[in-house]
């Protein structure tokens, strides 16, 4: 019965549930930068170097059978032969670089400027006098230049 009201203390704290939403909400953000380099920047670099399709782009690491052509991943892998896939590195690359500059604009400067504690303002040296202490020093001048 302890262990049961441990566990339930445990799962329900506020700092477990806030991380997972984080996780979830972190899950479908690496979704969309996904979709984001694979449907929009790849094919842009793609027609930027003349039509290439960097998904496609890989580097055989055994020798071919005689008699067979290799030309695609996937008739590489069905052959036995390793393959390094460089184009879907370039792309894993590329994700990488745009989740990291979103994770510094929005968590380094965005809350960074947030959070920010603005200096105390520092008094002036000496404050201007208002006409009242004005009139009151006139005054005073007058009164010990009579005495």
């Amino acid at each position: 019965m302890n262990l049961l009201k441990e566990f339930k203390d445990f799962a329900f704290k506020g700092n477990l549930i806030d991380m997972a939403v984080g996780i979830i909400i972190g899950s479908a953000f690496g979704t969309v930068m996904k979709s984001l380099v694979d449907d929009i920047f790849m094919p842009i670099l793609g027609m930027m170097t003349g039509g290439v399709n960097f998904s496609d782009k890989f580097l055989l690491l055994g020798t071919v059978p005689s008699g067979k052509t290799i030309t695609t991943i996937a008739q590489a892998k069905e052959a036995g032969l390793a393959v390094l896939t460089y184009g879907n590195f370039i792309s894993a690359f590329i994700s990488f670089l745009l989740v990291a500059l979103a994770i510094f604009i929005v968590i380094i400067k965005v809350v960074g400027t947030l959070t920010k504690t603005k200096p105390a303002p520092t008094p002036s040296a000496v404050p201007e006098p208002t006409n009242e202490e004005r009139m009151l020093e006139l005054l005073k001048q007058i009164r010990d230049k009579i005495a």
